[in-house]
Order: C-alpha cells, then structure tokens, then sequence
C-alpha cells in the first residue's frame, strides 16, 4: 500500500512507535498508536501530539500579495493584521468549496497557505491562474511539516520546552528550537487549547522528539488521524469532501462567517451572493443517536417515510459515548433542533435527536 502513496518526514518514527496506517488524501498517515479512543480521551483530559506533515503549504509573495489573497479568498484579510491567522476558503466560480484553508498573514507582502493535502495543487493552480504577474506562488507542500500539540496541558508542553505560548487565539510567533526555526500558532482541530508548529521538513526531527518526550511526562500521548475525527467531529468541524466540496457551499455548511461579504472580490462572490439572498437549500446539523448504533457517512436522514437529507460525517462519541453525525437536511423539511428523525443503517433504522453542533462543550481554546 505504501509504495505509491506519499510519507511525511516523520514515518520511520511513527513505526518505531507501533502506529497502524491507512491512506488519506494521498498520503500514507498514522490512524493510532495505543487506540483511538484512548488518544481521543488523552487529547481532551491531558494533551495529545499530532502529526499532520500532510497539510499543504502554499507561499504567495510580492508586492500586494496580501492583497490579492484577500481579492481571491472569502475571509477578509483585512480584519486581522501581520502576526495572526485565519481560516478561509477558496471557492470556484458556482460557490463549492476548492478547499479551506489557514492563510498566515506575514505582512502585506507575504501570505503563508495552508491547505488540506489532496487540494493543495488546485489552490495553487486557482491563484496562479489569477495572479498579477509582481505575485508569485509557490507550493511548498514538503518544505515544512506541521505537529499540533493538543489539549489542556498542552501550554505546558510548549513552555517546558521554552516554545511561546503567549499569543492569542489565531495568532502566531516565529521562535526557534535547539537551532531548528519553527512557527507556533495557537490553533487546531479539536476545540482544545492547543497549538500548530512548522518546522522545516528535514528538521521536524528534533522537534517531534522533544514534545513526545514532554507530551509523554505529561500523562499525554502520540494521536493519530483516527482520533483527529472524533474530536473535530464532536466539535462540529468540517473537513472537506464531506462538510465542504465543489457541490457543498460555504453557507450550506454554516461557514456564512468565514466569508467577507462587504468585499469587492473573491473566487465565488456572485454566486455565494445570490445563495445567501434566497437562503441555502439545505443546511449542516448535528445528529446523535438516541439508541444504540454507529452512524457513518453517505447515510439517508429519514422523517417518517420521506428522505429528508445525507450523513456527511459520523463516528461514535468518545466523550459521550454515543454515536454523533453531521448531515445535511433539507430547509424545506423543517426539520427544527429537538426533533427526532432516522438514520438509515444498512437498512436498520437508528433513531436520532437533531442538535446544533458542538456536541461537546468547547474548551478555552
């Protein structure tokens, strides 16, 4: 399975750790080490080390670059100034979603992209393609990688080490480890208070080893992409090709906020306009399962006896210890929070309460 699949700079570790593998979005990834559920629940009560190199990366430079990232992207770079992050999509031209991203603003010249790994070619190729000729980007998809760093003790793990911790939420500091440059933001995706590094590619090495050491005396633990969706599923992420694609709209998948609507431009605009003007034909909601049952994704929402809408995420709850999902229901049903529908499961019907996501409640981030 491995040969033709991409590894971060950090696989023969993972092995060495007795992770189990599986691919995703192209790239051979770590699923556990001791258990999903054990990573999930170290990362909610401890701190958990996440390894996620697979993230794209994407540098556009020049004179009013910034500028142009907020011509092409729905956030609106202006609200934040150099030093912060935001989350942001780049859509086409019928409002779905290319992919969302993380754009680091670096100064008005600079615009650091992270975006998710299988979509990093199409975001480059979509700004590319509409830069002026003084903005150059560049995909440097395996010039960093990227390590978060999980949960309520994870500012402790950082200061141990003698990493900042100091920034507010979606801000960031450029520091440096043991002669090693790494860029740390206090972000993530697991509704924790937690933090995403940078280190170069060939360097994340020695990083990775001194917060495993440090996650470790901290009763914490090495999470793999298994436990990544169970806690940004409880938290009501999205995670694009399955909340968010090319046929699945900012707003339909309650990212309306993520979108700059008073700007002039972005990739999207027109048709994202006339969607927010006669409201979205269906929108993200929360499920969780009243009974027993596991809920998947590309399941049919049922009331009574009419298909109502699809599963677009679903996992068993860790921290609930129920199944949950994210779907997408019709507006026209009417279906409101507190009713209950049913989830087709292989033709078993797992009845469930419609809620509005979080499904847990978010920490101090």
């Amino acid at each position: 399975m491995s040969d033709h699949l991409l590894q971060g700079p950090l696989a023969d570790r993972h092995r060495e750790l007795g992770a189990t593998f599986a691919e995703f979005g192209g790239w051979l990834m770590p699923v556990s080490y001791a258990g999903t559920v054990a990573e999930h629940t170290a990362t909610r009560n401890t701190v958990g080390l996440f390894d996620v190199s697979h993230l794209g990366k994407a540098l556009v430079k020049g004179p009013g670059a910034a500028a142009f990232v907020n011509s092409t992207l729905t956030n609106d770079l202006d609200r934040i100034q150099p030093g912060k992050a935001q989350y942001t999509l780049c859509c086409n031209d019928s409002g779905g979603v290319i992919d969302d991203l993380i754009a680091y603003y670096v100064g008005p010249d600079e615009v650091f992209l992270v975006p998710n790994a299988a979509n990093t070619a199409a975001v480059v190729a979509a700004l590319q393609q509409a830069a002026p000729a003084e903005v150059s980007i560049t995909d440097q998809h395996r010039s960093y990688a990227v390590l978060a760093v999980q949960g309520p003790r994870s500012t402790d793990v950082l200061t141990g080490l003698g990493l900042p911790t100091e920034m507010d939420y979606m801000g960031y500091a450029d520091a440096t480890f043991e002669g090693v440059p790494v860029r740390v933001c206090r972000s993530g995706y697991t509704g924790e208070h937690g933090y995403e590094l940078l280190p170069p590619w060939d360097e994340a090495g020695v990083v990775f080893d001194a917060l495993l050491d440090t996650v470790t005396r901290a009763d914490g633990q090495p999470a793999g992409l298994g436990a990544r969706d169970t806690l940004r599923t409880e938290m009501g992420y999205p995670l694009h090709g399955h909340e968010l694609s090319a046929d699945i709209s900012p707003l339909q998948a309650r990212c309306g906020w993520a979108i700059g609507w008073k700007k002039d431009a972005f990739f999207g605009r027109d048709a994202l306009l006339a969607e927010k003007e006669a409201g979205p034909q269906r929108l993200l909601r929360g499920l969780r399962a009243v009974g027993r049952g596991v809920l998947r994704s590309d399941l049919s929402v049922l009331d009574g006896d009419r298909k109502v809408g699809v599963t677009t995420s679903g996992t068993f709850s860790p921290t609930l210890k129920v199944g949950i999902a994210l779907a997408l229901i019709d507006v026209d049903a009417v279906i409101e929070d507190g009713r209950h529908v049913t989830v087709d499961v292989r033709g078993r019907g797992v009845e469930c309460e419609v809620v509005r996501p979080p499904f847990v409640d978010p920490k101090t981030r």
